[in-house]
């Protein structure tokens, strides 16, 4: 005997708009790989509402919480939102990664920059050599960086990007407080690569 296929109830409708917005909410996070703002995350589910965008990504958090996964979701100052890898994994499985954003040299003169800013170019080239010339190229062309020109100087800072891109803080005394103690913890013996 076949069942009546009616008008499905609306409570059920509404829980499966439910699982759609959480389902885009995760896939958002995932594909961006930097974090996102309630406003942007409400665009992917067609909602204005900050609340209803909120408590999506609270579901999700505690989802991922519950899982006991190698993922989480953690919120950052000024409403945002990240998909990331925890911290006690990214020392084991950071040689898989096929290709990183950049290569030591770029990097450690985004590291440079990033702590002192804001810093003259100059400063950056007596301490990083003069290679340090095309790492400010390749990282002003990534949008990491900005170079402001002043008189004969040039000021550099990092951008809003880098700071999403790496999950800091857009203020400058909290970043450098987290650069601080990702140096720090970078340091650590059991951090270091074998010879």
């Amino acid at each position: 005997m076949l069942e009546e296929t009616g008008p499905r109830p609306l409570e059920e409708l509404k829980q499966e708009k439910w699982r759609r917005s959480l389902a885009l909410v995760e896939a958002g996070l995932y594909v961006a790989g930097r974090p996102l703002d309630l406003k942007t995350l409400g665009s992917l589910v067609g909602s204005r509402s900050k609340r209803r965008v909120r408590s999506l990504v609270s579901v999700l958090m505690k989802e991922y919480g519950d899982r006991e996964t190698a993922l989480e979701v953690l919120e950052l100052e000024d409403e945002r939102f990240v998909l990331q890898l925890k911290a006690e994994y990214s020392s084991k499985v950071r040689r898989l990664a096929l290709r990183p954003l950049l290569s030591k040299g770029p990097l450690r003169t985004l590291s440079y920059v990033a702590y002192r800013q804001p810093v003259v170019q100059a400063r950056v080239i007596d301490v990083r050599g003069g290679h340090a010339y095309g790492h400010l190229k390749q990282l002003e062309d990534l949008g990491l960086i900005d170079r402001e020109r002043s008189g004969r100087n040039t000021a550099i800072r990092t951008t809003e990007f880098f700071a999403d891109y790496f999950g800091l803080s857009h203020d400058l005394r909290t970043m450098k407080r987290q650069l601080k103690k990702v140096f720090e913890d970078f340091a650590k013996p059991e951090n270091q690569e074998p010879k």
